[in-house]
């Protein structure tokens, strides 16, 4: 036998694991393309639209698009892009930490720009604008960020559930009556109250009308002189879905079920329960509507708080999915792709509602609903491809030569005014290299 050590063999090399904070990108690649696809009735009619099939009731065409989009779509893909707001707010903070930085106060100073900024996307284009209610949310959401995932979810979904709860079942004796007059049983009280629902449902409709199809300046001077504060009142509409959901967020990321930290069976198992007793419960709203005929009282009440609990289970299930994905396609085409997307997100959401306005207000081709050339709503899903198209298309190469989208790279320097680009640019501590 020969004394001649045997070579160990030569290891086959391990491909590096995908970056874990590149999978928060790729979530929000997906979340602003979904976005886009219940956006896209809102751009086109007035905001009632986008709660119901049944209006306005002379296009009531995209009955099978609502259905399928509030299955799909409707509040999971702002449910997500919520929780990674959250998520990114404790991200900043500890990169500013690391630096040296004063992450308490840029971060403020970043919520404040972008209040502003979701303020002019409010003024200048459209009502739907979701910046402002993240500014709010967040300021109120900034002092809690350091307490721990059990703390942050302690406090969020009690407000979350109680909230829609309560809401929900405030709204049970106006469906009773409207279920009694719709039914020929309701006395003259009754009838009086669907009566004056019809009117405020027939004002909304023709004020939207009116800044849909008005001129540019027309437009903006309606919106600043007759709604200035419509940005605040969306705010508190929507205050306990947004805050809540940013703390779940932070929650997330602080246990690592955003990042992939997590066993891979403990994420596909969680991830598939929340998806699939969300989508349970949402077939049967829809299954309710459908059976009743879509009346307003009951629409808007399926679309919002009965919704609300069955959205931030599928949203959460949607997220675990695209957790256990992210291994797979971050080398893929469509992984790059998506995740750019995301990096970019905040131009691609605010570009979206240009390109979009453009296409649907009366001072660009005036598509939207009512108009000279107004298209019917059952062709609103013909769009949303080629906005994901566009949303796709354009942030690899842009990325590759500046870094970051054009609206985040100014953003980053309204936040970092009067920081010297050497502190900005410090290595943090800990950082690789």
């Amino acid at each position: 036998m020969s004394d001649t050590a045997i070579p160990a063999p030569i290891p086959t090399p391990v491909p590096p694991p995908p970056p874990r904070i590149a999978v928060l990108d790729f979530l929000r690649g997906f979340a602003v393309l979904g976005i886009l696809a219940i956006n896209i009735t809102g751009f086109w009619g007035p905001q009632l639209a986008s709660l119901s099939p049944s209006l306005p009731p002379d296009d009531a065409s995209g009955n099978a698009w609502f259905v399928v989009s509030f299955i799909v779509f409707d509040g999971k893909m702002r449910a997500l892009f919520t929780l990674l707001f959250g998520a990114s707010m404790v991200l900043f903070a500890q990169s500013a930490e690391r630096r040296g930085l004063p992450a308490d106060r840029l971060q403020l100073r970043r919520l404040l720009w972008l209040g502003v900024i979701g303020y002019a996307h409010f003024a200048l284009l459209w009502w739907g604008d979701i910046l402002f209610a993240y500014a709010l949310c967040g300021m109120l959401a900034l002092p809690l960020r350091r307490l721990p995932a059990s703390a942050l979810l302690a406090i969020a979904l009690p407000v979350f559930v109680l909230a829609h709860a309560f809401a929900a079942t405030a709204a049970l004796p106006a469906i009773a009556t409207e279920a009694r007059v719709y039914a020929g049983q309701g006395d003259a009280a009754d009838q009086a109250q669907v009566h004056e629902v019809a009117t405020r449902i027939a004002a909304s409709l023709h004020e939207d009308g009116r800044v849909l199809h008005a001129g540019f300046g027309q437009a903006l001077a309606i919106r600043l002189g007759e709604t200035p504060g419509f940005p605040l009142t969306a705010t508190l509409n929507t205050f306990s879905e947004t805050f809540p959901l940013m703390l779940v967020g932070m929650a997330l990321l602080r246990s690592g079920a955003l990042t992939g930290a997590w066993r891979r069976r403990t994420i596909a198992a969680t991830g598939s329960v929340a998806l699939l007793a969300g989508l349970a419960a949402t077939l049967g709203l829809v299954a309710w509507g459908q059976q009743a005929g879509w009346p307003p009282q009951l629409t808007f009440a399926l679309t919002t708080d009965f919704a609300a609990l069955p959205r931030l289970a599928m949203a959460l299930g949607y997220a675990a999915l695209l957790v256990l994905a992210w291994p797979y396609l971050f080398g893929t085409v469509i992984g790059r792709a998506m995740a750019a997307a995301g990096r970019t997100a905040f131009t691609n959401y605010l570009g979206t509602t240009l390109v979009m306005s453009a296409l649907f207000c009366g001072w660009g081709l005036g598509l939207g609903w009512g108009g000279a050339h107004a298209v019917p709503r059952w062709t609103l899903p013909l769009f949303v491809p080629a906005g994901w198209a566009l949303m796709l298309a354009w942030p690899q190469a842009w990325l590759a030569r500046f870094g970051q989208g054009p609206l985040e790279r100014g953003w980053r320097r309204l936040t970092f005014a009067g920081v010297s680009r050497t502190a900005r640019s410090r290595p943090a501590a800990g950082d690789a290299g």
